[in-house]
C-alpha cells in the first residue's frame, strides 16, 4: 500500500477528524431513537410491559411468516430463471432483460403497490379474468397482496445475484464440460448447483431481510389488522392510536428481530446492498438441445411477464389519469417542490458523511502501524452498516416519542426525513465511493504528503476529479431513495409538510384512485431517471 511505510506525521489529519464527527453524528441519529424508546419504557414500565400481549406475538409472528413466504417465492423460482439466462448467454434482448430486472430496484415501493393493484386489484385489468363462477374479484389486499409485491422486488433481485454466482465459475469448467459432452443434469449437479448453492443462503438471507422491514408495501396492500407487520404496527400506535408503550414494546421485538436476521446474514456473507450493475456474461462453452432451449424461453417469458406487468399497468393507469389538472395542483406542486428539497438535502448529507468516512478510513489505514486495526478504522470502515440494523420507522419512532415532550414533532418534519434518509442511504453511497478514494488514494497520497497538500485544497485539487463521477453516482442514487421514501414522513408528515409519497398515500385514503395513479407515475418516472443517471456515471467512472 502506497504510504505504508512513510513516518506517520504529528500534524493531525482532517479527514480522520472528519471520520470522528460523521461517526458522532450517526451515533447521536441512532442513539437518540433508543434514548426516547428507554425514557418512554422506563416512564411507563406497567403500560409497556402489558402491551407484550397476544396481539403483539400474532404481529411477530405475521412478520416472519410473510417475511419467510416472500423468501420462499422470490429465491426458488430466481434459481431457475437464473440457470436459464446462464444457459443461453448471448441471445438477442438478453442485456435489455437484465436491465428491465433491475428497474424494480428504482421504483418507490408505494410505485410498485400501485401498479399491483392496478394489475390485480378489484378493478384491475386481471380482475374479470380472476373472476370464478359470476362473483366478482374481491381484490388482493391481505397476505397475497404483500407476497406479489415482494415478489415483484426480489424476484429480479435474486436473479441477478444467481446469475452473478453462475458468471463466477471459471470458464476452464465450461470448456471442460463442453469437451467431456456433459448433458444439462450432468452440467447442473456438479457444476451449477455447487455455485448456486454456496450463494442460496446470502441471497436468502438479504431477500428475508429485506421482506421483514418491509412498511410500504405492508402499509398499503395489507389490507387491515389480520394482515399487519411490526413496522406497520409501530406506525399505527402513534399516529392513529396514540400509544407510546405499544409502539416501545413493537420497536424492542423490531430491533431484536432485525438484529437476529442481520447476524446470520453477516455470517453468511452477503452483501447488503445487492449488485445493481452486473456484467453482460461472457460467451461458454454450453449448448442447449430444443426441449430445454423452449423450457428456458418460456421460463424467462414468464418471470419478463411478472415483472413488467406491474410497471406497464403504472404507466398505462398513469396515462389514464388528468396529468394536466394535477400539475396544475397547488398541492401537487407543493408536494412536488418539498420532495425534491428534501431529496437533494438528503442526498448531499449522505454523499458528505459518505466520504467523510470513506476518507478517514484510508487516512486510519496508512497511518497503522500494524496489522491489527484499530477500534476507530473498524468503525469508519463497518460502522455504517449497523445502520442497516435499524429500519426507517424504527429511528422515526425514537425520535417521535423523544421529541413530543420537547417540541411540535409534526413541525421538525423535515429534519427528520433529511437525516434518517441520508443515513439509509449512505451504505449505497459508500459502495459508490470507496473504490474510486481507494484507487486515487494509491496514486496520490506519498505525493501529497511530500508536498504537503492537505485538507480543501486536497480535496479540490488532487481528490475532486477522479471522485466527479462517483460523487454523482452516489447522489443520484440517494436522491432516489429519498424521493420515493415514505418511511419517515409516514410519522412525522402533516398537511403542511407533504411529499409525493405522502400525498399519493392521501389520495388513494380517500379513494381518488386516478389521482394516485398519475402522481404513481410521475414519482416513478423521476426516481426511474435519477438511478438510471447514477448507473450510466457509474459505467463511466474515472478512477
Amino acid at each position: 500500500m502506497a504510504g505504508r511505510d512513510e513516518p506517520v506525521k504529528a500534524a493531525p489529519d482532517t479527514r480522520i477528524t472528519a471520520g470522528v464527527l460523521t461517526l458522532g453524528l450517526i451515533a447521536i441519529l441512532v442513539g437518540g431513537a433508543f434514548a426516547g424508546l428507554i425514557v418512554e419504557g422506563a416512564g411507563n414500565l406497567a403500560g409497556a410491559a402489558a402491551a407484550f400481549d397476544g396481539y403483539l406475538f400474532r404481529i411477530a409472528r405475521f412478520t416472519l411468516w410473510q417475511a419467510a413466504l416472500s423468501t420462499l417465492l422470490s429465491v426458488a423460482p430466481a434459481l431457475f430463471v437464473a440457470r436459464a439466462l446462464s444457459r443461453h448467454p448471448v441471445f438477442f434482448g438478453r442485456t435489455l432483460i437484465l436491465q428491465l430486472f433491475a428497474l424494480p430496484l428504482a421504483l418507490p415501493a408505494i410505485v410498485a403497490a400501485l401498479g399491483v393493484l392496478a394489475l390485480y386489484g378489484r378493478a384491475g385489468y386481471f380482475a374479470d379474468l380472476l373472476s370464478v363462477g359470476g362473483q366478482n374479484w374481491p381484490g388482493i389486499y391481505g397476505l397475497s397482496g404483500i407476497l406479489v409485491a415482494h415478489v415483484f422486488f426480489n424476484l429480479p433481485l435474486a436473479t441477478r445475484l444467481f446469475l452473478e454466482a453462475l458468471q463466477a465459475v471459471p470458464s476452464d469448467q465450461w470448456r471442460l464440460s463442453s469437451q467431456l459432452g456433459m448433458r444439462a443434469p450432468a452440467t447442473f449437479r456438479l457444476i451449477e448447483w455447487p455455485a448456486l448453492r454456496a450463494a442460496l443462503p446470502g441471497v436468502a438471507g438479504l431477500v428475508f431481510m429485506l421482506c421483514i422491514t418491509s412498511f410500504t408495501i405492508v402499509l398499503t396492500l395489507g389490507g387491515g389488522p389480520a394482515a399487519s407487520t411490526l413496522e406497520v404496527a409501530i406506525y399505527q400506535a402513534l399516529r392513529f392510536d396514540f400509544d407510546p408503550a405499544r409502539a416501545v414494546s413493537l420497536t424492542l421485538i423490531q430491533i431484536g428481530l432485525t438484529v437476529l436476521v442481520v447476524g446470520a446474514l453477516a455470517r453468511l456473507g452477503a452483501s447488503m446492498t445487492g449488485d445493481a450493475n452486473l456484467p453482460v456474461a461472457p460467451r461458454r462453452y454450453l449448448s442447449a438441445g430444443n426441449l430445454e432451449t423452449v423450457l428456458n424461453a418460456v421460463l424467462i417469458l414468464l418471470a419478463l411477464a411478472f415483472v413488467a406487468g406491474p410497471m406497464a399497468a403504472t404507466v398505462m393507469a398513469g396515462l389514464g389519469a388528468d396529468l394536466g389538472r394535477l400539475a396544475g395542483e397547488a398541492a401537487v406542486r407543493q408536494a412536488t417542490m418539498t420532495s425534491l428539497v428534501l431529496a437533494c438535502l438528503s442526498a448531499a448529507l449522505s454523499v458528505a458523511i459518505s466520504l467523510s468516512l470513506v476518507m478517514a478510513r484510508r487516512a486510519l489505514a496508512i497511518r497503522r502501524r500494524s496489522e491489527r486495526r484499530s477500534v476507530l478504522e473498524l468503525l469508519s470502515d463497518t460502522g455504517p452498516a449497523f445502520v442497516l440494523v435499524v429500519p426507517p420507522i424504527v429511528l422515526g419512532a425514537g425520535w417521535f416519542v423523544l421529541l413530543r415532550h420537547v417540541a411540535d414533532v409534526f413541525a421538525i418534519a423535515p429534519v427528520m426525513v433529511v437525516a434518517v434518509n441520508a443515513m439509509m442511504a449512505m451504505p449505497f453511497a459508500l459502495r459508490a465511493l470507496r473504490p474510486a478514494y481507494d484507487a486515487a488514494s494509491e496514486r496520490h497520497e506519498r505525493l501529497c504528503a511530500q508536498l504537503g497538500v492537505a485538507g480543501w485544497t486536497r480535496l479540490r485539487l488532487i481528490d475532486w476529479p477522479p471522485l466527479r463521477r462517483p460523487l454523482a453516482t452516489a447522489f443520484s442514487f440517494a436522491m432516489a431513495l429519498s424521493l420515493g421514501d415514505l418511511g419517515v414522513i409516514a410519522l412525522f408528515g402533516s398537511d403542511s409538510v407533504q411529499t409525493l409519497p405522502y400525498l399519493l398515500l392521501a389520495r388513494m385514503g380517500s379513494y381518488r384512485t386516478a389521482d394516485a395513479a398519475g402522481l404513481a407515475l410521475l414519482l416513478g418516472l423521476a426516481c426511474l431517471a435519477l438511478v438510471l443517471a447514477a448507473d450510466r456515471l457509474g459505467k463511466g467512472r474515472e478512477v
